[in-house]
């Protein structure tokens, strides 16, 4: 299981560095689940999109807050635990077929 972010969908400015890094992610997720192949191991990576996270809510003002939260068609930030459900479903037995996936659990952000 890997961790993205859906700036790789969005390409916000000022982000360069971080979505490249995370673009990397993305990228092996699928090369992976090929390696390892006939294992029965599934590789996927889960990409949030504006989580109400301190790291998150830090350095912002309530003003960007609010157009962030507005931004997914949800019209909300996720909650950490939106995020814990998708890994949960993904590494638990419901989720055994999904293999090599990028899914980005952003309430419609992207």
């Amino acid at each position: 299981m890997g961790f993205s972010t859906s700036v790789v969908g969005t390409q916000l400015p000022a982000y360069g560095a971080y979505t490249a890094s995370k673009g990397a992610v993305e990228a092996i997720t699928l090369i992976l689940a090929r390696e390892l192949r006939g294992r029965d191991v599934t590789v996927n990576t889960v990409a949030p999109g504006p989580t109400a996270t301190d790291l998150f809510l830090e350095g912002k003002t309530p003003e960007q807050i609010d157009a962030l939260a507005k931004a997914p068609a949800l019209e909300r930030l996720g909650a950490p635990e939106d995020i814990a459900e998708v890994v949960a479903f993904l590494t638990g037995p419901e989720g055994h077929w999904v293999n090599g996936q990028i899914l980005r659990a952003n309430g419609g952000l992207v």
